[in-house]
C-alpha cells in the first residue's frame, strides 16, 4: 500500500469537490497543519490554474467558527436549532437503537437515506453509503433532483451522456450557450470560447435572463421559460426548408430524418415566435448562422431541463448537430454532459448485491415533502441526510419543513454546518471535508478523472461518510466484509476496469479517459445511430419525434425562474458572510413594463407568491427578462434574514422524462411589498 501520510507543511495537489462541471485541479498550500491558501493547478490540462472565488475562499469554509466539530443531540423543539454536545459513542448508540426498534416494528423500509452531491467524490457520494443502506434494507432514494430529465432526453437521441471533448471546442466557429449561465457555472468553457473568439468565433447566448453570460456573449436571445423545444424545432424548419442540412451525414448516421423533415413543417418561424417570444427575423438569422457555420458547438445547460417538458427539450436540442453534420467536425457537436465517457465499476463501488430484497421501494427525492407528510406503506419514520440540505434545496420547501417537524420522524444529519435541515435533526454528526478524505472524482464535462488523498487531519471529531457507515455497521452487528473495506480498497476495486490509466492518476493526480476519437463509432442507441425518430420513446408513451409540449396552465400571471447565482453553489456558501456580500442580497429581475404596471421602482421590496408560499426581495427593473417573466438568483440561507426560501414557490411535480425536478415551471403573483 502506498504511503499517503499527512505532512504538516508543504504544497499538495488536490481537486475541487464542488458539484460543478469544471472539476478543477487544485494546489493546496499548507503551514502548521492548516491549509492557508487554495490555488489552481497550472498543470491541469483543462482548468490550467484558473479557479472561481467559491473554491478560492474555501479556507474560510474549512475553518469557519460555525463549523461543527462534535456530535450533537437536539434539546429543543424541531426547527429551533438547539443542541448539546455528546460523544460519538452515544450518538451511534442512539441512532442504531432507534433503527433497530423501527426495523422490528415497521421494517427497514421505514428508514430513508437522503443525499446528493454536496461532495462530488465518488466514494463519499456513492460508496460505503450505498453498501450500508443496501445491507440495512432501507428504502432506496431516486436521486433525480439535478440532471435526470436531460440525461434521459439526451440518451433517447444519442444513447448516453457523452458529447464533444471540451478541449476541442477551441476550434469551433460558433458557440451557442443554450440555457447555461456558463460565466458562473462552467467558467472554463467560457475560457475555451474566448480562445476561439480570438480566432473569429461568434458566441450566441439563449436564456430567460440576461445574466453575466448573456452580457458576455456577442448576441443574446431572450426566450420565454419552457419554450426552448419550440425554438429548436423552428431552427430545424429553416434548416430543412433552406437546404442547410447535411444530407449524406443524415443518411449514414441517423434514423428518422425524412420523418423529421415533414414533422417540423408546422414549426414555422411565425408560429414559433408566438410561442417563444423570439422575433421571426431572429429565428431565421439564428438558424442560418447555425446552418452555415462549421464547426458549430452547442453547450446545453442544466436549467432548461428543469421544466415539465425538460426531457423533450434536451432531446430536441441534441438533434440539431446531426442535421448539419457537426459531429464529424473537430470542435463541433454538443455537450449536455460527458458523464458516460469516464468508466469505472459502479457495481464494485456500490455493491447492489448486498440488497437482499430486490423490490425494496424507491422514493423520489423531489417529492420528499409529500412523502414525509403522506406516505403510509409504511410511513418514513427515519431520515438520514448527508451531502444535501433538503429543507433549502428541495421543491415545495414548506411541505419539506412540515414533514421534518414531525415528532415521530427520527432524523440524523451528517454535515459540516447546522444547515436549515440540521435544525430539525435529532442527531447531528460532524462531517469531514473532502481535503480530509481519500476519494476519486469524475467530471461530467471534461474527460479527466482525479484523485484526492488526505491533506489535513480531520477537523476536531469530524468523520467522513465512509467512517460513519463503518461505525454504524459495526454497532448493528453486520458481518459482511464489504462494509469494512477501506476507502483505498474501494477506490482500487472501482478502478480495476477503468478506461483511465492508473499510472497517470498516480503520477499526476489526474488521467484522461481513453476512448474512441469518433463519437459516432459506438452509439449505444437501439439502432446504433443518432435517433431523430425514437421507437423506444414511442413504446414508453412519448412522441417518437421531437415535439413541443407547453407547460401546464396555472392561474398566476408571471413565469418564475429561480436560477443559480455567481457566488453560491446551490445552498453551499449561502451561509458564508463573504459570499453573501459578493451577491448583495436576493434580487428579482422584472421587465420594466411589468414594473411600471405594478408601480414598482428599482430596489423596491416586492412580494411574489402562489398557493405554495411567498417570498420577498428587492426589485431590479429593466430589459434583462421578457415581459411576463421574473427571475431571481441563488438559494439564500435562512441566515440572510428577512428572505424566504425561493423553493417555497417551486412545484414538486416530476418532469416528462427521468422523474426530474421542475423548479423552473413555477408561476407567481407579484406586487410591491
Amino acid at each position: 500500500m502506498e504511503d499517503h501520510s499527512i505532512q504538516r507543511n508543504g504544497v499538495f495537489k488536490s481537486v475541487c469537490p464542488l458539484d460543478c462541471p469544471d472539476q478543477c485541479g487544485l494546489v493546496l498550500y499548507k503551514k502548521d497543519g492548516k491549509i492557508k491558501k487554495v490555488d489552481g493547478d497550472l498543470d491541469h490540462p483543462v482548468t490550467k490554474g484558473a479557479i472561481c472565488n467559491k473554491v478560492r475562499h474555501m479556507t474560510e469554509r474549512l475553518y469557519d467558527k460555525k463549523r461543527i466539530g462534535h456530535p450533537l443531540k437536539r434539546v429543543g423543539p424541531k426547527g429551533e436549532g438547539r443542541f448539546k454536545r455528546i460523544s460519538w459513542e452515544e450518538a451511534v448508540k442512539i441512532i442504531t437503537s432507534a433503527w433497530q426498534d423501527l426495523i422490528k416494528k415497521e421494517g427497514p423500509e421505514s428508514i430513508l437515506p437522503y443525499s446528493f452531491y454536496g461532495n462530488m467524490g465518488r466514494i463519499s457520494a456513492e460508496g460505503m453509503d450505498r453498501r450500508f443502506f443496501h445491507r440495512l434494507g432501507a428504502s432506496r432514494l431516486k436521486r433525480t433532483i439535478c440532471s435526470s430529465a436531460g440525461a434521459a432526453g439526451y440518451a433517447f437521441t444519442m444513447g448516453g451522456s457523452f458529447g464533444t471533448d471540451p478541449e476541442e471546442t477551441v476550434h469551433a466557429k460558433l458557440f451557442i450557450m443554450w440555457g447555461i449561465n456558463a460565466v458562473s457555472t462552467n467558467m472554463h468553457q467560457v475560457t475555451l470560447a474566448q480562445q476561439a473568439r480570438k480566432n473569429g468565433a461568434k458566441i450566441v447566448v439563449i436564456d430567460v435572463h440576461k445574466n453575466q453570460t448573456g452580457r458576455w456573449g456577442d448576441w443574446f436571445i431572450p426566450i420565454k421559460p419552457g419554450t426552448d423545444t419550440a425554438l429548436a424545432l423552428g431552427m430545424m424548419h429553416v434548416l430543412f426548408e433552406e437546404g442547410l442540412t447535411d444530407e449524406p451525414f443524415m443518411k449514414k448516421y441517423t434514423v428518422g430524418h425524412e420523418e423529421l423533415r415533414d414533422h417540423v413543417k408546422v414549426y414555422n418561424p411565425y408560429t414559433v415566435s408566438e410561442i417563444t417570444g423570439v422575433p421571426v427575423e431572429d429565428i431565421y438569422e439564428l438558424a442560418r448562422l447555425y446552418g452555415k457555420t462549421t464547426p458549430s458547438f452547442i453547450r446545453i445547460g442544466n436549467g432548461i431541463q428543469h421544466h415539465d417538458n425538460g426531457g423533450m427539450c434536451i432531446r430536441t436540442i441534441a438533434c440539431l448537430p446531426a442535421l448539419t453534420g457537426q459531429w464529424l467536425q473537430k470542435g463541433g457537436g454538443a455537450i449536455k454532459g460527458n458523464g458516460s465517457v469516464i468508466q469505472f465499476s459502479q457495481y464494485a463501488l456500490q455493491r447492489p448485491d448486498l440488497l437482499e430484497k430486490k423490490t425494496t421501494r424507491a422514493i423520489n427525492m423531489n417529492s420528499i415533502g409529500k412523502e414525509l407528510i403522506d406516505r403510509e406503506d409504511p410511513p418514513i419514520r427515519s431520515l438520514y441526510v448527508y451531502n444535501s440540505n433538503p429543507a433549502l434545496v428541495a421543491p415545495e420547501s414548506n411541505k419539506v419543513r412540515k414533514g421534518l417537524k414531525r415528532e415521530d420522524l427520527f432524523t440524523v444529519v451528517h454535515d459540516m454546518f447546522i444547515t436549515e435541515t440540521a435544525k430539525y435533526a435529532d442527531i447531528i454528526l460532524p462531517a469531514a471535508s473532502s481535503f480530509e478524505s481519500t476519494d476519486f472524482y469524475t467530471s461530467y464535462w471534461h474527460h479527466y478523472m482525479q484523485l484526492q488523498y488526505p491533506v489535513v487531519e480531520h477537523y476536531k471529531e469530524s468523520k467522513t461518510n465512509s467512517e460513519v457507515f463503518r461505525l454504524l455497521a459495526e454497532a448493528l452487528g453486520f458481518k459482511e466484509k464489504e462494509l469494512y473495506d477501506s476507502d483505498e480498497v474501494m477506490l482500487r476495486e472501482a478502478l480495476k476496469h477503468s478506461n483511465v490509466e492508473w499510472t497517470d492518476l498516480k503520477e499526476n493526480h489526474y488521467g484522461k479517459a481513453l476512448r474512441s476519437t469518433n463519437i459516432l463509432d459506438d452509439l449505444p442507441t437501439p439502432s446504433g445511430k443518432i435517433e431523430l425518430l425514437s421507437k423506444r420513446m414511442e413504446k414508453l408513451g412519448h412522441p417518437p419525434l421531437p415535439t413541443y409540449v407547453p407547460l401546464p396552465e396555472e392561474e398566476e400571471p408571471f413565469l418564475f425562474v429561480p436560477g443559480p447565482n455567481h457566488s453560491f453553489l446551490n445552498s453551499t456558501f449561502s451561509n458564508n458572510e463573504k459570499h453573501r456580500k459578493l451577491e448583495k442580497g436576493p434580487i428579482l429581475h422584472i421587465h420594466e413594463d411589468d414594473a411600471y404596471a405594478k408601480g414598482i421602482k428599482n430596489w423596491d421590496m416586492v412580494k411574489i407568491w402562489n398557493n405554495r408560499g411567498q417570498c420577498k426581495m428587492k426589485a431590479a427593473a429593466g430589459q434583462n427578462v421578457l415581459p411576463g417573466v421574473v427571475v431571481c438568483q441563488g438559494l439564500w440561507s435562512d441566515e440572510a434574514r428577512g428572505f424566504s426560501n425561493v423553493n417555497t414557490l417551486t412545484p414538486d411535480r416530476l418532469s416528462d422524462m427521468g422523474e426530474g425536478a421542475v423548479f423552473f415551471s413555477s408561476r407567481v403573483h407579484m406586487e410591491k411589498a
